[in-house]
């Protein structure tokens, strides 16, 4: 009989699991639901950004090769013609082609720029859910465990000083993959510009 009382104090005694605890206390119960739906939207954000991301790319190679099949095809065009018809005159209306060619260059430069600072962005914008992810994870799998020892003012406040002193470390403005692709469209399109002028007066 002692010993079944005895048995019986000590279960009684044994602390309740985090998640009954947590199920039993209105205040963490709504805090972990609220905290689950969030993790929810990061995922399906992050999810987004993915998809945006990829859609860029994509577009980025499509203007890479809409470039190089223009001045391709344009380079061949004006060969053929300026062994057609006679060398003076084409000559002489150079600068039509070179022009167009240069027009053409400039919008696709500007393009391609234009999508790589979206890119860019979007890749920033990527690694910030991640780690808002990370760091809500972090604090959800710290309430499953402590349960109602879990100190909700302390906790939820380091997670909102965490979120706004998150500041990005501003390094210095140096040379990036986006300068050297623009670089080198430059490049190309000068290239075009002076095998236009050699085709045409050669």
């Amino acid at each position: 009989m002692a010993d079944q009382t005895s048995n019986t104090s000590i279960m009684e005694s044994k602390p309740a699991h985090p998640l009954h605890q947590i199920a039993e206390t209105p205040t963490h119960k709504l805090l972990l639901k609220q905290w689950l739906k969030e993790e929810e939207l990061i995922l399906n954000r992050t999810a987004l950004k993915e998809t945006q991301i990829d859609s860029v790319r994509k577009e980025l190679t499509q203007l890479y090769c809409f470039f190089f099949l223009f001045h391709s095809t344009a380079l061949v065009l004006l060969f053929s013609a300026s062994s057609r018809g006679p060398q003076s005159s084409s000559c002489h209306r150079s600068w039509i082609p070179s022009l167009c060619s240069l027009l053409f260059s400039l919008g696709m430069i500007w393009a391609v720029r234009y999508k790589t600072d979206v890119e860019g962005h979007l890749e920033k914008l990527l690694e910030r859910e991640k780690e808002d992810g990370k760091l809500l994870a972090k604090c959800v799998e710290e309430l499953k465990r402590k349960g109602v020892e879990f100190d909700l003012l302390k906790e939820v406040d380091a997670l909102r000083r965490a979120k706004s002193l998150r500041v990005e470390a501003k390094a210095v403005r140096k040379w990036s993959a986006r300068d050297f692709v623009s670089l080198f469209f430059f490049t190309v399109s000068c290239l075009v510009l002076g095998l236009t002028r050699v085709i045409l007066c050669s």
